[in-house]
């Protein structure tokens, strides 16, 4: 994990008063995604977003069909899921497919898709990436804040 020359990712400094955001969560490897959903709730409330909707979906691979399903609802979408190497390319379908379906969703429909997916190699990656406690990295808080972010800039450009 670099995290060198990452943008801030400090949602205070953004004022998303308003705006529509559904976050849209897997459901496997509970912990990691309980801090990947704390970490958006948390972006999202120093950003004073208004309405938020939560959804959950059985895994990675669904996340891009509830995305699109949302996505003409709202001002950004948040997707959140984790997906652990295992012995199978399984790991190799999975995130490809979910990878290219939210980038289709957000290009399609121009609603930013804030990209909380984690593809790890070890659940200990995930767990390093959560926004648990002892966690080197906050990835729920970045994609909703990047959500966020970009919902603004396409608003302040009329788009």
């Amino acid at each position: 994990m670099s995290g060198h020359g990452a943008p801030t990712t400090d949602a205070t400094t953004l004022d998303a008063t308003g705006l529509r955001v559904a976050v849209v969560a897997a459901s496997w490897h509970t912990t990691i995604m309980d801090g990947l959903l704390r970490g958006a709730r948390r972006a999202l409330a120093d950003a004073r977003t208004g309405q938020l909707l939560e959804v959950r979906v059985p895994g990675s691979f669904e996340l891009p069909v509830a995305a699109s399903r949302l996505a003409g609802d709202v001002d950004a979408v948040v997707a959140l899921g984790v997906v652990v190497r295992g012995g199978t390319p399984h790991f190799d379908y999975v995130c490809h497919a979910a990878t290219t379906g939210l980038t289709e969703v957000s290009v399609r429909t121009g609603t930013p898709v804030g990209f909380g997916l984690l593809t790890c190699d070890t659940e200990q990656q995930g767990l390093d990436r959560a926004g648990l406690e002892g966690s080197q990295e906050d990835k729920g808080y970045e994609a909703a804040h990047a959500a966020l972010s970009t919902a603004l800039t396409l608003a302040a450009h009329g788009s």
